[in-house]
């Protein structure tokens, strides 16, 4: 149980980043990025390959998301000065070709070239090899510190939030008996020392550190520029803002964002293949991202807390409730987080935790 509640706590923060990066690039700023993936693929390859060749692992994950950015860039100025439909189709497009390319080229592993189609194995991981007492009882306080930063920012977000609606409350609930539950598995772990157990600490860790750093950029003069783009770009505009430079920004550094979630995932996985970086990662992202409310740094954490709750809940009770084959069974599963979002956009369009007036869906 402690095992797989670390493997959920690790899984969940990686998409919340990889999400989180998504949200800068529609919730701020309104961009329709259908090939996000692109930038976790990038990242991910980018910082195993540095790594296979004697790079350090800081090094490389820091290079991976550099990748990703440089990708933002090259994307931005390719297409962003076509409508926002013809946006989305390319941005799928680049998301494929990063996938085939991959796939088909052969790739520099350590001193060998190997075709990129049997994937790349057998590469570091942060924090594999156990730590001594004083390094484990160190992480344990990080993670006690973080755990702390968490519920006080939950008691504290619930109290100003406490007049307008149940669901805060609710929300605030959730998050914070999970983030207990959380803390007692990781604690568990890292005593008796699981390499996930480490890897979790430190997502965790990249988590809080961005979602801080996003939510001051959120406020601050650029993030508001960013929003006043997504409303109506003619606006800032007239107020003499260069907003295609503000487009490309949002798309490198949701890009960089994705890029280090890309690290992670490999790192999580152990082995990469292709076939890891569908364009379905991408349109979950986005099921987060609607689920939390667009625009809203926790609503996308909370996005990802729910699509994650939902997918083991269900892969644990469906099988014994339905009389499905397992390919039944998945098609059955996607059916019925579709049908949670219809009755969402009904219920609340704006998401969860959304603010109506930065409602973003058919702008």
């Amino acid at each position: 149980m402690v095992d797989y509640l670390i493997f959920l706590a690790i899984s969940t923060a990686i998409f919340a980043l990889f999400a989180l990066g998504l949200n800068l690039q529609w919730g701020f700023t309104g961009l329709i990025n259908f090939g996000h993936i692109a930038f976790m693929t990038l990242g991910a390859y980018t910082t195993v390959l540095l790594s296979l060749q004697g790079i350090p692992l800081l090094i490389s994950a820091i290079l991976g998301a550099v990748a990703a950015t440089l990708l933002g860039l090259v994307i931005g100025f390719a297409t962003l000065r076509l409508r926002a439909d013809y946006l989305s189709i390319v941005t799928i497009g680049v998301g494929e070709l990063i996938r085939l390319v991959v796939n088909n080229q052969d790739l520099p592993v350590g001193k060998s070239w190997v075709s990129g189609t049997f994937g790349v194995q057998s590469y570091a991981i942060p924090l594999a090899d156990t730590p001594n007492m004083v390094s484990r009882i160190l992480m344990i306080g990080l993670l006690t510190v973080l755990m702390v930063i968490t519920c006080w920012t939950l008691w504290h977000w619930v109290r100003k939030h406490q007049e307008e609606s149940i669901t805060f409350r609710g929300v605030g609930t959730i998050l914070g008996v999970l983030a207990i539950a959380i803390y007692l598995s990781g604690v568990t772990a890292l005593y008796n020392y699981n390499t996930k157990a480490g890897l979790m600490v430190l997502v965790l860790l990249v988590l809080a550190l961005v979602f801080w750093r996003l939510e001051i950029l959120g406020r601050s003069p650029w993030g508001r520029v960013l929003k006043a783009i997504r409303e109506d770009e003619e606006v800032p505009k007239a107020l003499g803002k260069n907003v295609f430079w503000y487009k490309v920004q949002s798309l490198m550094l949701g890009g960089a964002i994705a890029g280090l979630a890309g690290a992670f995932f490999a790192w999580q996985l152990s082995a990469i293949y292709p076939d890891d970086f569908q364009p379905q990662l991408t349109f979950d992202a986005w099921i987060m991202v609607i689920l939390g409310g667009s625009g809203q740094n926790l609503g996308t954490i909370l996005g990802a807390v729910i699509y994650f709750a939902y997918d083991a809940i269900t892969r644990e009770l469906l099988p014994r409730m339905v009389p499905l084959d397992v390919e039944r069974l998945g098609a059955f599963r996607i059916m019925v987080i579709g049908l949670i979002l219809m009755v969402l956009m009904i219920w609340r369009p704006q998401g969860i935790l959304g603010k109506k007036e930065e409602l973003t869906l058919g702008k």
